[in-house]
């Protein structure tokens, strides 16, 4: 087994999921195979959140006391407050800031690559991250595809890849892992398919990018290899088998995206198989929110109260129950009408940035230990609604409603579509009924994974209307962060709309963790690793 953490290279960080989970992963003497060496992220807010978990992982499992304060909000409202300049800490702070780079790969290479060389010197490495994809996505793609004047040929981020391409080149890294969307399978440039020209390129990375290794490190080819089938079987693979299903593998959420993992020449084939073992059972929202304080949605464009925001559900729901009525959903009805006699104001109101505190414990032990940390008790942070407008009141109630009797009575649809709609509740949206907007307003149910979270969680939080109809909301930055699988000890630096922003484009860090075994099996096959956290601090 070898001592010293192979180090890893983080580009396209975001707030750090990917590196998270390879930061969490134990080996079979409680140690971290793996140190983030360096990451790279252009987005300042998400840089002082991973400059802020870069912090966290310098005291090795152990942060200070401090750092448990500002989590609980006594030490201001950023870590650039107070925490950073307490002068004991300078050391840990000065590590984050070399760890976190805030730079932009294809504009500020050479100080990059000048930093990832400093950071890594002559050890051998791994690279992981992948290159923004909103012009791979099918929501781009078909913006684009409307735009008469979009050119793909021109549109820097089709070729961000290529810029990942010089650093394997550069810095031949044992193996890398990158994330993409589904869209990177069939989009085309030109004609030519993104993801055969994009898998030819990360064979023969030098050739592709033009650009020779650093002195001192050899030029290798890749083979690039899914986590969804045994690696005898990769001689056969077809593009789907690249795509990581979430919720097949302890991940509350059905976040499908392609990963595709890079192993050189000189180390393959790996001696054993490295796909995902799948779990035995879904993963659900109950799982991972039964946990956390009830709040109500805050109300945009009227007066924000407790009174004005329960008299309005109460008092709007007549419509909508007399108009679901005609439309022959007694039953939605019958429990909007219970729901109504029901609502009343949560003790934590809109929640808080700081200072709430779970009301129970999460049921499943190895969520438990994933969340939970016992240096912080029962605080979360980053758990505050937003304003929605009173229409919007409406919908929200009536989506939910329809996700606990759609439950009840079997229905295949778990969340109503647009035709579902009694009159008084269809928006002033032209194309609503059109079909292209038939989820427009989407309810998570309690007893089934997420759907994907996606940075438009920001925008208006329509396609994640939280599951009790008492709430009337859709999800906070912290239960979004929960289904993104990030600890409760991971605190989102920057505005509520930049929260959101940060935690939709992450990796799910318990599925990286995933990933991260995956890897080391190809590194180091004989070393056994921890499923769950060390020690069973919440049994």
């Amino acid at each position: 087994m070898q001592n010293t953490p192979i180090k890893v290279i983080d580009l396209f960080s975001g707030p750090g999921g990917l590196g998270e989970g390879f930061s969490a992963l134990k080996d079979n003497s409680g140690q971290s195979p793996f140190k983030i060496a360096i990451s790279i992220e252009k987005e300042q807010s998400a840089h002082r959140t991973l400059k802020l978990r870069a912090f966290f992982r310098q005291f090795n499992g152990n942060a200070p006391k401090e750092y448990y304060d500002f989590l609980k909000g006594k030490l201001g409202h950023t870590p650039e407050e107070q925490l950073y300049n307490i002068a004991r800490f300078s050391s840990q702070v000065n590590a984050a800031d070399s760890e976190a780079q805030n730079l932009e790969l294809g504009k500020d290479n050479r100080i990059i690559n000048q930093k990832i060389a400093d950071s890594i010197g002559k050890d051998e490495c791994v690279l992981i991250g992948g290159p923004p994809c909103q012009a791979y996505s099918l929501a781009g793609v078909a913006r684009n595809r409307s735009n008469k004047n979009y050119d793909a040929t021109k549109d820097p981020r089709n070729f961000l890849y290529k810029e990942y391409l010089k650093v394997i080149a550069q810095f031949q890294p044992m193996v890398f892992v990158m994330e993409n969307v589904k869209g990177m399978l069939s989009a085309k440039i030109d004609g030519k398919s993104i993801y055969e020209t994009i898998f030819q390129d990360l064979h023969n990375p030098c050739k592709a990018s033009k650009t020779a290794p650093k002195q001192g490190r050899s030029r290798h080819n890749y083979n690039i290899l899914s986590l969804e089938l045994p690696t005898s079987d990769n001689q056969k693979v077809e593009p789907k088998d690249f795509v990581v299903h979430s919720e097949l593998h302890g991940v509350p959420q059905r976040r499908h995206r392609v990963i595709l993992v890079g192993v050189r020449e000189d180390l393959y084939p790996p001696s054993s198989d490295i796909y995902l073992p799948k779990s035995d059972i879904y993963t659900t929202m109950q799982d991972v929110l039964s946990d956390l304080p009830p709040l109500r949605s805050g109300l945009s464009k009227t007066k924000n109260s407790d009174s004005n925001w329960a008299n309005t559900i109460t008092e709007d729901a007549q419509k909508t129950i007399f108009s679901l009525k005609k439309l022959g959903y007694s039953d939605i009805a019958d429990e909007i009408a219970r729901t109504c006699k029901n609502i009343e104001i949560p003790t934590s109101r809109q929640g808080s940035l700081f200072s709430l505190k779970r009301t129970s414990n999460i049921k499943n032990k190895e969520l438990r230990n994933w969340f939970y940390d016992k240096n912080l008790g029962r605080y979360i942070t980053n758990h505050e609604t937003r304003g929605h407008l009173t229409s919007d009141l409406q919908r929200y109630l009536f989506c939910s409603v329809w996700g606990q009797v759609s439950k009840k009575l079997n229905w295949t649809l778990r969340s109503p579509k647009s035709n579902n709609y009694p009159d008084c509740l269809i928006p002033e949206h032209k194309n609503f009924k059109s079909g292209k907007f038939a989820d427009r307003f989407r309810v998570q149910p309690w007893d089934l994974p997420a759907t994907t979270i996606t940075c438009h969680i920001s925008k208006d939080g329509h396609y994640y209307i939280h599951p009790d109809p008492l709430q009337c909301r859709s999800l906070t930055v912290r239960e979004a962060a929960r289904v993104q699988t990030f600890p409760d000890n991971y605190f989102f630096v920057g505005n509520r709309t930049e929260q959101y922003i940060q935690v939709g484009n992450a990796v799910p860090p318990l599925l990286a963790k995933k990933i991260a075994a995956a890897v080391l099996k190809i590194i180091l096959p004989s070393n056994i690793i921890h499923d769950c956290n060390p020690e069973n601090l919440f049994d």
